[in-house]
């Protein structure tokens, strides 16, 4: 199976959305979309799904057009929204039926899904002797909560290609890490996932590939590893039991910052560094921390949506 994304636009009057997007996932794993607020993630991944119609472009699943009412998609929308009023259980089973599932194989995916994502208690109340227990309702739930069963919504039918737009915004530390550990189990089972998000360690966790948007454009595209290696080790940070105050930079080095975890220099060159660190050694310094090391995913993202150099 694969999924190809091919020169996908999009305007709006004058103003263009996405222009020209191409991607292509032909393994399972996880491809990024990554941009800033506005940059065009959630329109292109409306187009990829069929929910707003494109300018030009085309998507394939397996060399044929995308069609979800065919292909079976799983999608958590950067716009959460339950029915507020409504039977929690109620919604699952009718967005379980709108996949062609019968009752009794969304119940016990349903059932599944609770242990797993933690919400047993607000799908299967415990009864009471004497007492009609209602079914809970989305405004019942926090925000972490309501998250956990849109997800649910999401994976009810066991997806081959799921789409995560922002799944992590507004979670805790113990919901975010109960929704990775979610994302992973759908990664070993072999499945295909666009996955959109603002949390650059979220995206160096699950992704090789990436695309960067900017105001609708590709400002970068491809391997994430190779891209990092088209920067080289450029940055560096020393820190001495003496401290650098009285030692100069070399040509071809930059001080970016001085903290407390030690002085973080830009390099040109490797050579540069080894250059500077065979000088600190010259002069008896105390070399306690020298560290030298690709650009993050951060630091490329600034630098390509940001419009100036990377920066801590």
């Amino acid at each position: 199976m694969s999924l190809e994304v091919v020169h996908l636009s999009k305007k709006y009057g004058d103003k263009t959305a996405v222009e020209d997007l191409s991607f292509s996932l032909n393994n399972p794993g996880v491809y990024a979309l990554l941009g800033t607020n506005g940059a065009g993630k959630s329109t292109s991944i409306r187009m990829i799904l069929g929910i707003l119609e494109k300018d030009s472009g085309s998507v394939l699943w397996n060399g044929r057009e995308l069609d979800p009412h065919k292909i079976n998609v799983g999608y958590l929308a950067e716009e959460r929204g339950l029915y507020p009023k409504y039977s929690l259980m109620d919604q699952l089973m009718y967005f379980a039926a709108l996949k062609g599932m019968t009752p009794q194989e969304a119940k016990e995916r349903i059932e599944l899904l609770a242990d797993k994502l933690e919400v047993r208690e607000y799908l299967f109340p415990e009864k009471k002797v004497g007492k009609r227990v209602k079914d809970m309702t989305a405004d019942q739930l926090s925000k972490g909560n309501q998250q956990k069963i849109q997800l649910m919504a999401a994976l009810l039918s066991d997806p081959e290609l799921l789409i995560l737009d922002e799944p992590l915004s507004g979670l805790d530390p113990v919901n975010t890490d109960l929704f990775r550990s979610i994302i992973h189990k759908e990664i070993d089972k072999g499945k295909y996932i666009i996955l959109s998000s603002h949390q650059m360690a979220v995206i160096e966790e699950f992704c090789e590939d990436i695309t960067i948007l900017n105001k609708g454009k590709v400002a970068a595209g491809g391997n994430l590893n190779e891209i990092k290696k088209s920067y080289g080790r450029i940055n560096l940070i020393v820190k001495c039991d003496e401290g650098l105050s009285d030692v100069e930079a070399d040509p071809g080095m930059t001080v970016i910052s001085d903290t407390p975890d030690g002085v973080h220099f830009r390099v040109q060159t490797e050579a540069v560094a080894q250059n500077y660190l065979g000088k600190l050694a010259s002069l008896g310094k105390t070399v306690v921390r020298f560290e030298l090391r690709e650009p993050s995913l951060h630091e490329i993202f600034v630098e390509k949506v940001g419009g100036h150099e990377i920066e801590e």
